[in-house]
């Protein structure tokens, strides 16, 4: 039907939820707290209805069942949170939109040694479509044979511990990610698009230090890394391995100028496809060209020598810290920092700017360690469908890539993201805006070249309000505007916007009536006329 084709690309979701996560993104450390266990198991039955307003008038109805858990446990030496859901959507207007759906986000920590050695984990499971931009984007319902489906895991052990006046700081993670897509690849006029696969991630890092004052006047540190992706398609692997030094020089009590300086090498290479008697390449039953493993190498990217950075710390109180950066890295200017504001117990405000070189799989695994591990699963109002950010009361996030490119190629991906969020009485609101940018990476010579230098660019804006409407009901009310700029040819550039309400009202302690209706604009490059849709849900939910 037009409208599920239409319709997936207009319900994108919050655009939110397109901002990559820098690859050297802080560890969320374990909370020092009371154990606390909350588990909460539900089943719920909904009613729901999706109309396509311009350019058509189609309407599908659908009849959804769904189970899940959401959990967190807090301790002193275990914690961790998930959100866990299953889906069987049953369409009243034959098998359009009949499909079983797995989904959710678990992320926690269990300690080898108390207060030193801790063993993490982290898990992802959600479903989207890819466009013929190579984009790919949320859907609330499609058919199975039109989803695709986002598999990520990373595990591994976290050292933090003291050695008379050194402290020392270690990790090491490996991770894996797979994209599984339709058997049949997007084409953008006559040129094929290779969907990313699946790639194995390693990564490892150490850091030795002493703090101002621990005895010298100046902080020292010294420190180095390791990166690997391996990308199935086309072989691609992406290398970086990194020494250097740190000096952290007190101006006052509150402010600090810090800068390192060391050696980085990173090599990103591939191979081509197996190619027909004509040169055209081939691809396989899975839908991704055939990798020529016959054919040596080839490099795609390829330098080594020194890197530096000078930057500031702010820390005027335990609220407010500021972390800013510029130097040298991958052979150019580089930027990165954040900084957080909480000025009071009910507001928060957090900027962040990154720069970093991976594929698909190193995005996911990264933006995973980088979640808290106290939060709530922020999922759709109508679906119930997981979206890729996390709320908590210390830390929020979102993990990048999920609506992101889907390319298997390799990028270098710089951005900024901020988020603002207030406690009003009973209300919470909340702001976020960003920006980001995926240059890509390719070998010349090979079937992916014609992406080499290539750049995608996305913006959002997005809001909510949420809150109690007495002691028995509640609400949700959002909205969200992005933007899309593909550097490819014929890759099309995307306009979308967007508002939301959900309504939920207890019947009995345990039984929950829902409510919820949305509208979706999309204006696409792709497609020669706008799209407008509109969709409501009934529902009860039972928590045990």
């Amino acid at each position: 039907m037009r409208l599920l084709n239409l319709s997936a690309l207009a319900l994108l979701a919050t655009a939110t939820l397109a901002t990559a996560v820098p690859a050297a993104a802080q560890e969320a450390q374990p909370a020092q707290a009371t154990r606390a266990v909350a588990v909460q198991p539900y089943i719920e039955v909904s009613q729901i209805v999706l109309a396509e307003l311009s350019p058509g008038d189609d309407v599908l109805t659908y009849t959804q069942l769904a189970a899940g858990i959401d959990a967190t446990v807090t301790g002193r030496n275990n914690g961790g949170s998930i959100s866990l859901r299953y889906e069987r959507n049953i369409s009243w207007n034959g098998d359009d939109v009949d499909s079983d759906t797995i989904s959710g986000i678990a992320r926690g920590y269990a300690s080898i040694v108390p207060q030193t050695v801790t063993f993490e984990v982290g898990a992802l499971a959600s479903r989207t479509q890819v466009d013929g931009g190579g984009g790919s984007s949320f859907i609330p319902l499609v058919s199975e044979d039109s989803e695709s489906r986002i598999y990520s895991v990373y595990a591994g052990p976290n050292v933090h511990t003291r050695v008379g006046d050194v402290h020392v700081n270690a990790l090491g993670r490996v991770g894996y990610t797979r994209f599984e897509a339709p058997d049949a690849l997007p084409v953008i006029g006559s040129e094929p698009l290779d969907v990313f696969d699946e790639s194995v991630t390693y990564r490892g890092e150490v850091h030795l230090a002493i703090k101002p004052g621990e005895p010298l006047p100046v902080g020292l540190g010294v420190g180095g890394g390791y990166f690997q992706e391996d990308v199935s398609n086309l072989d691609q692997r992406v290398r970086d391995a990194h020494v250097r030094a740190d000096v952290t020089v007190p101006v006052t009590p509150t402010l600090a100028v810090v800068a390192g300086i060391g050696y980085e090498d990173v090599e990103i290479s591939s191979r081509d496809a197996v190619r027909d008697v004509n040169g055209f390449p081939i691809i396989g039953s899975n839908g991704r060209f055939v990798t020529d493993k016959s054919q040596p190498r080839q490099i795609a990217y390829e330098v080594d020598g020194l890197i530096w950075d000078v930057g500031v710390l702010w820390r005027p109180s335990r609220r407010t810290s500021l972390e800013a950066h510029v130097g040298k890295r991958y052979d150019s200017t580089t930027y990165y920092g954040s900084f957080a504001w909480r000025p009071n117990s009910y507001s928060q405000l957090n900027i962040s700017a990154y720069d970093g070189v991976s594929g698909f799989g190193g995005v996911l695994t990264s933006s995973l360690a980088a979640l808290p591990t106290e939060f709530e699963a922020v999922r759709n109002s109508l679906t119930g469908d997981f979206n890729g950010c996390v709320t908590g009361q210390e830390q929020s996030g979102c993990v990048g890539g999920i609506f992101g490119s889907v390319r298997s190629a390799v990028f270098r991906g710089r951005g900024v993201q901020a988020s603002y969020s207030r406690q009003l009485g009973r209300y919470t609101a909340s702001v976020g805006a960003g920006y980001d940018r995926r240059k890509f990476i390719a070998a010349s010579g090979t079937v992916l070249a014609a992406a080499n230098g290539v750049s995608d660019e996305s913006y959002y804006i997005a809001s909510s309000l949420s809150g109690q409407l007495g002691p028995n009901a509640g609400f949700t009310v959002g909205s969200y505007i992005n933007w899309f700029e593909s550097g490819f040819a014929n890759g099309g550039d995307l306009v979308g916007m967007g508002s939301y309400a959900s309504y939920n009202r207890s019947i009995t302690p345990k039984l929950t009536a829902r409510a919820a209706i949305a509208f979706d604009y999309l204006d696409s490059d792709l497609s020669a006329e706008d799209l407008a849709a509109a969709s409501a849900l009934l529902g009860l939910r039972y928590a045990f």
